[in-house]
């Protein structure tokens, strides 16, 4: 009977997982990639190895690799399937996160997912007694929401500066307009693992996020939770937040096989 070349007794490709590690690796590397060196050091990979499976996958457009720096980055074929995929997988084991969440707390828990130009909502679960405004598919200002304040707090400052643009356009007298100012928030945000919004996008709506979280520490989603501020008061940041936080980290968990 013929064997199959590399598999495990357990029915595991040893050379395809090697080559997942490696694609995982190549991502959170982004933006400026990374040397096949350091790739196979950071997956506990032969440098040979790890040198024959990427350029396996740059012939297939997987990755791609600098002629100038020699460091790898993610391919366009990843973008072509990723697009092609969608969100679905991560929304269906993040929703009972979610769906928990809004149950605990009484107030509406959303995802939002990283794109290339900023976060849009993917899913949201309200509490059937609440009449909230609904998120789904919209696309916010970052400065202005904890959503995209979440994000840019794990960002390099020079990547959200690029994402922000030239100017921090006014919502409300409570939105942050002043780079130094919103900085400061940022490094605030970081400290306790979760970002605020004092109506800052429209007066009425409080809320909290915090990032869902790569293996190198890169948000690729954000977790939310929000209301009118009736009902989502400053008084509870200091509750909402840390569940924010925690439903961000269960969420990452729980994608880690995606």
């Amino acid at each position: 009977m013929q064997v199959n070349e590399g598999a495990s007794p357990s029915g595991k490709v040893q050379s395809l997982e090697r080559a997942i590690t490696l694609l995982r690796a190549t991502a959170d590397s982004a933006p400026d990639g990374d040397t096949a060196t350091n790739l196979a050091a950071r997956c506990a990979l032969n440098r040979a190895t790890a040198w024959r499976l990427l350029s396996t996958m740059e012939r297939f457009g997987l990755v791609e690799r600098s002629p100038v720096t020699n460091r790898y980055t993610i391919g366009f074929e990843v973008a072509r399937m990723a697009s092609v995929a969608g969100y679905d997988g991560l929304i269906r084991r993040a929703h009972g996160t979610l769906r928990r969440v809004s149950e605990q707390t009484g107030e509406t828990a959303d995802l939002a997912v990283v794109q290339q130009l900023g976060l849009t909502y993917v899913d949201e679960v309200t509490p059937p007694v609440v009449l909230s405004a609904k998120w789904l598919g919209r696309q916010v200002p970052l400065h202005a929401t904890s959503t995209g304040k979440a994000l840019l707090a794990w960002l390099p400052e020079e990547e959200g500066d690029a994402l922000l643009g030239d100017a921090l356009e006014a919502y409300t007298d409570t939105t942050i307009t002043d780079r130094r100012r919103l900085r400061a928030d940022l490094e605030r945000t970081r400290e306790r693992g979760y970002s605020v919004c004092v109506g800052e996008m429209e007066r009425s709506l409080y809320g909290v996020s915090a990032p869902v979280l790569g293996s190198r520490g890169r948000p690729f989603a954000v977790v939310s939770i929000w209301g009118p501020h009736d009902r989502v008061p400053e008084s509870r940041f200091e509750t909402l937040g840390p569940l924010a936080r925690a439903a961000a980290e269960e969420i990452a968990r729980a994608t880690e096989t995606l």
